[in-house]
C-alpha cells in the first residue's frame, strides 16, 4: 500500500550503476567486516534518542536521552508534563526548547495513531509509507525516520548521513545536485532484502576511514575501479583544484 505523502513529487528513479551494489558491499565487507545487526533501543526509545541527537554530538545527546528515561520512564507523563520541565530535563543536549516540543508532538501523533505509544505496527508497513508517514512528526525528518525502521524495526531502509551522501555521490549512487532526504528513496530502489543495516554502517565505515572529505585515500580503496569520482576526478586533479583556488590560479615556484 502506498501513501500520497510524495503526492506532486517528481519520484526519483533507479540509477544505472556499472556494478551491483551487494557484490560492492561483499567487496567492502572483506575490508571493514560484516555488521550484524543489534537492536540497541525499542522504536519509540529510537524516536526520542534521535530527535535528542540532532545537531549535537552523541556525547551530549545519548547521556541527556538516558537521564531522561531515567527520570520520566512513562511515556503518556512526557506528553503530558510542563514542556518547561522536560526542557530542564534535555538542556544539555542542546536546542532543549525546539527538542521537547517536538518530542511532545511526536509522544502525540503516535498516540493519536496507533492508540499507545508505540510504533509496532510499522512492521507491517511498506517503508516507504511507514517513513512518509513518520515524517508528518514536527521533528522528523527521512533521516530520523529511516534510523527508527533501520535500527529498531529491522527494515530494510538505508540512513542517509554526511559519510553516506558523499561516498553513494562519488560511486554514482546519487546524482551530483541530490540532497540527502531524497538520496533516502534511491537506496530504497537498491537495497535488496537483508542488506538496510549492512550498507549503512559500511558504508558509513568506508565514508569514515577511506573515502573521507576533501581528499579520499584512493590508493587504500578496494572500489575504485567502479568509482565514477575516481575515474573523473581522483585525488590528484582534486589537489591541483584546490591549489589553484588557493593561489589565485597562479603558480607556485618551489
Amino acid at each position: 500500500m502506498k501513501t500520497g505523502g510524495r503526492s506532486g513529487r517528481k519520484q526519483v528513479r533507479k540509477p544505472r550503476l556499472s556494478f551491483e551494489l551487494g557484490e560492492l558491499l561483499d567487496r567492502l565487507e572483506v575490508v571493514y567486516g560484516r555488521s550484524r545487526y543489534i537492536n540497541r533501543f525499542d522504536p519509540m526509545e529510537e524516536l526520542v534518542s534521535c530527535i535528542l541527537s540532532q545537531n549535537t554530538a552523541d556525547a551530549n545527546s545519548f547521556p541527556s536521552f538516558i537521564r531522561l528515561r531515567a527520570a520520566v520512564p512513562d511515556w503518556a507523563e512526557m506528553e503530558l508534563m510542563p514542556v518547561e520541565e522536560l526542557e530542564l530535563l534535555i538542556k544539555k543536549a542542546g536546542l532543549a526548547k525546539q527538542k521537547a516540543r517536538s518530542i511532545q508532538a511526536a509522544l502525540g501523533a503516535i498516540r493519536e495513531k496507533f492508540g499507545m505509544y508505540s510504533l509496532d505496527d510499522l512492521r507491517n508497513w511498506e517503508v516507504e509509507q511507514a517513513r512518509d508517514w513518520l515524517t508528518t512528526i514536527p521533528g522528523v525528518g527521512p533521516k530520523t525516520a529511516s534510523i527508527v525502521l533501520c535500527f529498531a524495526l529491522g527494515r530494510d531502509t538505508v540512513p542517509v548521513d554526511t559519510h553516506i551522501h558523499r561516498v553513494g555521490k562519488r560511486l554514482g549512487i546519487f546524482s551530483e545536485g541530490m540532497d540527502a532526504n531524497r538520496a533516502h528513496e534511491v537506496m530504497d530502489l537498491l537495497v535488496e532484502p537483508g542488506q538496510g543495516f549492512r550498507i549503512h554502517n559500511t558504508l558509513i565505515q568506508h565514508g569514515r576511514q577511506t573515502c573521507m572529505a576533501p581528499i579520499p585515500n584512493c590508493a587504500a580503496c578496494v572500489i575504485r575501479d567502479d568509482c565514477r569520482w575516481f575515474k573523473r576526478v581522483g585525488p590528484e586533479k582534486l589537489r591541483e583544484q584546490m591549489r589553484k583556488k588557493r593561489t589565485g590560479g597562479k603558480r607556485v615556484s618551489g
